[in-house]
């Protein structure tokens, strides 16, 4: 069902949908179903457990709303360069300064699909988009530059790395280290235990559509220290989905199980999946 790359936005927006218009939402997208449309609703269908095992995805735009919203108001970010934006509506629906620049970076198609979608809509923040495919370094370098322009500068990266290589990876934070005013950087990241599980469960699905997750380093968040970036803050999506609770089917026995593990494995546990605000050094 899934046919190329883009098609993940669509499916990751259902989760939005679906969160939103539960009782106890913890976010509000009134955007999200009609951006997934019915293409995304057909994709969450296809996969299997796809509708029991989106408690992550709504834990990380839990999580990276917090960030972001802290980095504008305590830390004074000016510039949100959103690389891989999808069908991602916080400029919309999100209560950020007016003055604030946000610009959305992602392929041409998604970006047309979405400005379309969203005609009539008013952003809260000044937005702009970057039809730009972030394997064409020449021009990312040159999107990067006009971002530091009115910097300090937040890059998000929800949902990216995964799908890129490791020399991917080492391009674009090399890139992103060249700018003094980018002074933080939002990932996502999982394990390679992770990786191994969701090959098991959707790996066929994704390949299919050729978009199968790459990006899961062994060394976790010091990956990217050599390059420039350490960790700031690590957010644990198991503890998160606790605190939200949102959490994932038959939690009750892993934290059964987690009382007979080891310290090390307890932590490898907890650090299976996060949400990492990355500084430069």
């Amino acid at each position: 069902m899934i046919e190329n790359i883009s098609d993940t936005a669509r499916w990751v927006a259902m989760y939005r949908a679906l969160e939103s218009e539960r009782p106890d939402a913890h976010f509000q997208d009134p955007f999200a179903r009609r951006l997934a449309g019915e293409r995304g609703e057909a994709i969450l269908r296809a996969m299997p457990n796809g509708r029991s095992w989106g408690w992550p995805m709504v834990v990380r735009t839990c999580v990276m709303d917090e960030l972001i919203l802290r980095a504008i108001e305590r830390d004074g970010a000016k510039t949100v360069l959103n690389l891989a934006a999808g069908l991602d509506a916080r400029p919309y629906r999100l209560p950020l300064p007016a003055d604030l620049r946000w610009i959305e970076v992602d392929l041409p198609e998604i970006l047309a699909y979405k400005q379309r979608m969203l005609s009539g809509e008013t952003p809260a923040c000044r937005l702009e988009g970057m039809a730009l495919d972030l394997t064409d370094a020449g021009r990312r370098r040159e999107q990067l530059a006009d971002a530091a322009s009115t910097g300090p500068v937040l890059v998000v990266s929800e949902g990216l790395l995964v799908y890129l290589t490791d020399e991917q990876v080492r391009a674009l934070a090399t890139d992103l280290h060249a700018e003094p005013a980018l002074r933080w950087w939002l990932i996502d990241l999982g394990s390679p235990r992770l990786l191994k599980m969701i090959e098991r469960r959707w790996g066929s699905h994704l390949k299919a559509g050729n978009a199968p997750f790459r990006f899961a380093p062994a060394e976790g968040t010091r990956f990217f220290e050599p390059l420039g970036w350490r960790e700031r803050e690590f957010r644990s999506v198991w503890e998160e989905s606790q605190r939200l609770k949102r959490e994932m089917p038959l939690a009750w026995l892993w934290k059964i199980l987690a009382r007979f593990s080891s310290d090390k494995q307890r932590q490898e546990a907890r650090r299976m999946s996060g949400i990492v605000l990355l500084e430069r050094v």
